[in-house]
């Protein structure tokens, strides 16, 4: 089956799904998978436990991650598009000279751990990942271990649910990169809603999340424009210990107010990198407040 994506030219996902490979690793997959009016091999993409096996199906296939198994309630991330993600920001590390010994720091692990997973296993990085959620880091450290990658990934509780940065960034830690997957609506009822017409669209009446997910994977009070401000006033305080801060930005309206704000925040360099994902498109905003000599010492 072909796609219409746009993927990272790096992205094992480029040619769309070969169904046949991926239930000989997840059998599984095998009853959400049929042929539809137009003879095309595919699942049901608003049959949560459906979505939940393919992408399950590609990351043991693909990536060699043999457990992935977190609650039904938890968002389940579209592998595809997470990895474009990690390509875009190799890409950006690429071109500031940093290749070796890449640690990244996760803002907002959730239950099923998949930036770390994914980063690891296409650029062998390491990372150190966060999470307001006690059960969610339980969730996401039982992947770790169960995929013996303990070593390479470590989880931190942010224990204040205001703060990003403080509380879990350390003296002596330096990261190369974050990354973040902001909530993105500002209510429960506006998640519910966008459900609802995404739903609509793809011509069901369910209202359960073809993705999965619980409050504060999709929510925050203001949305995500009040979510990513105060990441990026947060992430001022923490200038030189990091290279680039990053993040991905759902909605295009947010980006001038981003660079606005970023400016006045003293940051040398802001980059925007477009991503497309189908008929969708989003976009990663990346920025730094290093110096020139000051990034040379990172080298």
């Amino acid at each position: 089956m072909k796609n219409k994506s746009k993927l990272h030219p790096n992205n094992k996902h480029n040619k769309g799904y070969n169904f046949t490979k991926l239930c000989e690793y997840f059998p599984a997959l095998k009853e959400f998978v049929f042929v539809n009016k137009h003879k095309t091999t595919t699942i049901d993409f608003a049959n949560p436990k459906a979505v939940k096996a393919l992408n399950t199906a590609l990351l043991r296939t693909y990536y060699n991650i043999n457990y992935w198994v977190f609650s039904d309630k938890n968002l389940t991330p579209p592998i595809p598009g997470r990895a474009d993600y990690i390509h875009y920001l190799a890409d950006l590390l690429k071109n500031s000279s940093l290749t070796e010994k890449i640690s990244i720091l996760d803002i907002g692990i959730g239950a099923s751990s998949i930036y770390p997973l994914l980063g690891n296993a296409i650029y062998n990085w390491k990372f150190v990942a966060t999470d307001i959620e006690k059960h969610t880091l339980k969730s996401a450290q039982n992947i770790i271990d169960k995929n013996k990658l303990s070593k390479e990934i470590s989880l931190r509780l942010q224990p204040d649910k205001s703060l990003i940065f403080k509380g879990v960034v350390k003296e002596n830690d330096r990261f190369h990169a974050t990354m973040c997957n902001p909530p993105f609506f500002a209510s429960q009822e506006e998640a519910k809603q966008a459900n609802e017409a995404k739903q609509k669209g793809l011509g069901k009446e369910s209202v359960a999340r073809n993705f999965s997910g619980i409050y504060h994977e999709l929510w925050y009070k203001g949305g995500e424009k009040a979510f990513l401000h105060n990441y990026l006033y947060q992430s001022s305080l923490f200038k030189t210990q990091c290279f680039w801060f990053t993040s991905l930005v759902s909605k295009k309206e947010n980006i001038k107010g981003m660079y606005a704000s970023l400016e006045k925040l003293g940051a040398t360099d802001i980059k925007t990198i477009t991503m497309h994902q189908g008929n969708k498109i989003s976009r990663i905003v990346a920025w730094t407040f290093l110096t020139d000599d000051e990034q040379k010492e990172w080298h």
